[in-house]
């Protein structure tokens, strides 16, 4: 014989289930119930059962409650005793066997110590099982409902929210995916089980009604509450849009809550780079998941994440493999791999792609990891080495180290050869290194046109490109064939099926490179990202940029490579930074996307003139 509380209140003999109805006896045993192995106090009990009103004679007529409880008891061959006159109340004393709520507690807790996620699973649907209907639906105690029945509820919808986790870090989005759609309609307050659905949907291909659930909610919090989402739901959005891979890696926790990185400037996601460093907004976490908050900028960060694929990586066929030739080579590398180039042109995306295709070669795992903080400060050596996982003996391994500010700040970072090998990515050409440590060099330039073209068919459909197919090459251009700005406009594309191509393009071109943006995450935009490398420079090389974009030496209007005042070292310093290119074999090139944001900064900041530009010491 057994107590069923997680529903309709019933006594259960075997197959059978007796459901009691409402009474003031139900209540009373209702709240036993919850409290049990606990004395609960006549003047809770008194509340449980007559909420405000309670007789003069209460304490007697709850006593009289109690003896039409054993009475019913009897019935069943329940024993007398079941519940017990203490001092100050009444207890029931419950185990697994007896009481629904305590075998689904156990239940629950065990989940946490299982082996596998497999077990997890099991262990977690049979709790869930327990539950038969809305917890109270035949008490009458208001109070109960008030201050309890919530409580209840809690507990369930928290171990389905696991159960739902854990099931999509295993990838059976297909089979999770009815559980989140119910708990998303039934539950529309709480925006994790809108994530889940909207994460199965896309993970299952249905990328159209994914987007189509984050408009409904963003919609709902808008009317109802005047709010917008929570960063976790934003992150996720952009995630999609931008074509991310959500899977979890084998073996390793799924995609959480809050923990659906933000997007690298230059089109490469952060899944493989952990919180607290340049460019993310979280990292992967424990089912039960998603802090609402990034992390602050010095927060520290966990130790790196494996490799993962870069999606829809297109173009970049010559230096990808070249860069597989020099990972994968019998004889290794005898120094870092580095991939310089300007702010947005898609470094740490070759370098992750890359790194993962080459994975096999190193049997001591492959890490990715940042070399900056969120406000592009650099991590000094000896945090970046407490992060890093110590070599565990298996063999060489693969680092990813992104971001890099200087030769200083890589030179202790670096593996000795027989250990492995370093993929470094800067803004900066790193000569120094180079000169004191060799290795390879791959200098990035903007996409070519094919490749700005294969790019927009991977992300937005060859179907819809192939409609306007000399639009999406104005587009390309427009964009300046960098990956950032091409990612940007093919999100803005996805999120509005109706647009045309051409009409997205003469848009952008109306204002750039302040639409090249993302409403809901202006962080991600190409202004946002070229001001964060300038800031980076000192005052004398911003200067020089500003004038290189906006003057020639005779004053008149900037038209392709400036002959400029500028000294030869300050334009080197440039080159270096990734703000101009030196043409073959010269003069010094300016991207047009980099001049078109440089006219726009210079327009609302005071100059200085450029015979005050020095070289910086």
């Amino acid at each position: 014989m057994r107590f069923q509380l997680l529903g309709l209140l019933s006594i259960a003999d075997g197959e059978h289930a007796a459901v009691l109805q409402p009474s003031k006896p139900t209540s009373l045993l209702a709240a036993l119930l919850i409290h049990s192995g606990a004395v609960v106090s006549t003047d809770y009990l008194v509340r449980a059962v007559w909420d405000t009103d309670p007789p003069v004679t209460a304490r007697a007529a709850l006593q009289s409650c109690v003896l039409r409880l054993r009475r019913v008891f009897a019935k069943y061959g329940i024993a007398n005793d079941t519940i017990e006159a203490v001092p100050g109340g009444y207890r029931m004393r419950m185990d697994r066997d007896t009481l629904d709520l305590v075998r689904f507690r156990q239940l629950v807790r065990s989940a946490d110590t299982a082996d596998d996620p497999e077990t997890r699973s099991l262990v977690l649907r049979e709790a869930l099982g327990l539950w038969h209907g809305p917890v109270l639906a035949n008490v009458s105690s208001q109070m109960l409902h008030r201050d309890e029945a919530p409580r209840l509820t809690e507990e369930r919808l928290r171990a389905l929210e696991r159960l739902c986790d854990i099931e999509l870090a295993r990838g059976r989005c297909r089979e999770v995916l009815a559980d989140v759609w119910d708990a998303a309609r039934q539950h529309p307050g709480r925006e994790r089980f809108a994530e889940q659905l909207i994460e199965a949907l896309y993970r299952t291909g249905r990328q159209t009604e994914a987007l189509a659930e984050i408009r409904a909610v963003k919609e709902r919090l808008k009317e109802e509450f005047g709010i917008d989402p929570g960063g976790s739901l934003q992150r996720l959005e952009v995630a999609i849009l931008r074509g991310e891979d959500l899977a979890a890696a084998p073996g390793g926790p799924g995609p959480a809550v809050g923990a659906f990185p933000a997007l690298e400037a230059g089109s490469a996601p952060r899944a493989a780079l952990p919180a607290g460093t340049a460019g993310t907004a979280g990292t992967a976490v424990a089912p039960g998941r998603f802090p609402l908050a990034a992390p602050a900028a010095t927060a520290p960060a966990p130790a790196p994440l494996a490799v993962a694929p870069v999606p829809c990586f297109s173009g970049r066929t010559a230096q990808l493999a070249a860069l597989r030739r020099a990972l994968t080579a019998a004889e290794p590398v005898g120094g870092p791999v580095v991939i310089s180039g300007a702010p947005g042109v898609g470094k740490t995306a070759l370098a992750l792609h890359a790194a993962h295709l080459a994975r096999e070669a190193f049997p001591g795992g492959c890490f990715a990891l940042a070399l900056t903080h969120a406000d592009g400060s650099p991590l000094d050596a000896a945090e970046v080495l407490d992060r890093l996982p110590p070599p565990d003996g298996a063999g060489r391994r693969l680092l990813v180290l992104d971001d890099a500010v200087s030769a200083e700040q890589l030179r202790p970072l670096l593996p000795d050869p027989s250990e492995g090998v370093a993929v470094v990515t800067s803004r900066r050409g790193l000569a120094g290194l180079a000169a004191t440590h060799g290795g390879v060099v791959h200098r990035l330039g903007t996409l070519t046109p094919d490749e700005s073209h294969q790019l927009l068919i991977s992300t937005v459909g060859a179907g819809r490109i192939a409609a306007e197919p000399e639009a999406a090459r104005e587009l390309a251009d427009l964009c300046g064939h960098f990956p950032l700005s091409l990612r940007i406009a093919a999100a803005r594309l996805l999120t509005r099926p109706g647009l045309g191509i051409g009409d997205c393009a003469a848009w952008l071109a109306a204002d750039l490179p302040a639409r090249l943006s993302l409403a809901d995450e202006p962080t991600r935009s190409v202004p946002h990202v070229f001001d964060a490398a300038l800031r980076r420079l000192s005052p004398q090389l911003r200067e020089a940029f500003l004038t290189l974009a906006t003057e020639r030496a005779d004053g008149g209007p900037a038209d392709g490579a400036p002959a400029s005042p500028v000294p030869d070292e300050v334009l080197e310093q440039l080159a270096d930074a990734g703000f101009i290119e030196e043409g073959p074999p010269k003069p010094y090139r300016i991207h047009e996307l980099l001049r078109v944001y440089a006219r726009r900064r210079a327009a609302s900041a005071p100059r200085s003139p450029v015979g005050a530009l020095t070289a910086p010491g």
